[in-house]
């Protein structure tokens, strides 16, 4: 029956066999935790539209903090992350989420939407990161990359929605500026 119904969806229009999406959301302070968490077909669409209506990178990048933001609204709907704020010092109780936590679950969302071809003008690359004056002040992001670009970091940007409250929009930044603590000061 499977191979069936596989065979017919190949045959069909992508919108007739879309399905739900899961994805696994970590938190906890370095992923010790997961969610999985499910996005409806209904809600897949919104967002598909949103990031269709972008006319350039820019405006993608624009969108795309937006849609990060609604999916973690989303996600909070259905798991212990609503209570994450932004940055580590404001989290208090279940769902608080460090950078890693964030980078990771980050990167997972923006890798789903990529597959779903929601992405135009940018690739999804391995979250990175910077490091700076302290002893342990390491800091992770999400990272995408502007495509026909090239491989340097002049084409690449940190989508990090560590910096804010659960549901609000992602930071997005070139990675150069990123990599020199550019972002909100939390």
């Amino acid at each position: 029956m499977r191979c069936w119904l596989a065979a017919l969806c190949f045959a069909m229009p992508l919108a007739v066999c879309a399905a739900d999406e899961t994805v696994a959301i970590c938190y906890g302070y370095g992923c010790l935790a997961h969610d999985d968490v499910q996005y409806s077909q209904a809600r897949l669409d919104e967002i598909s539209r949103l990031m269709n209506a972008a006319v350039d990178a820019e405006e993608e990048r624009k969108t795309l903090a937006a849609v990060i933001g609604q999916l973690y609204a989303w996600a909070g709907e259905q798991s212990v992350i609503k209570n994450d704020r932004g940055g580590n010092y404001a989290d208090d109780g279940p769902g608080k989420m460090d950078c890693i936590d964030h980078s990771t679950s980050t990167t997972r969302l923006l890798k789903m939407l990529e597959a779903r071809g929601n992405l135009r003008w940018h690739r999804v690359r391995e979250a990175n990161v910077r490091h700076w004056g302290f002893v342990f002040a390491t800091h992770y992001s999400a990272v995408i990359e502007e495509i026909g670009e090239g491989e340097g970091a002049d084409g690449r940007f940190a989508v990090d929605s560590w910096f804010v409250d659960n549901g609000q929009a992602a930071v997005v930044l070139p990675l150069a500026e990123w990599k020199k603590g550019a972002g909100p000061d939390v």
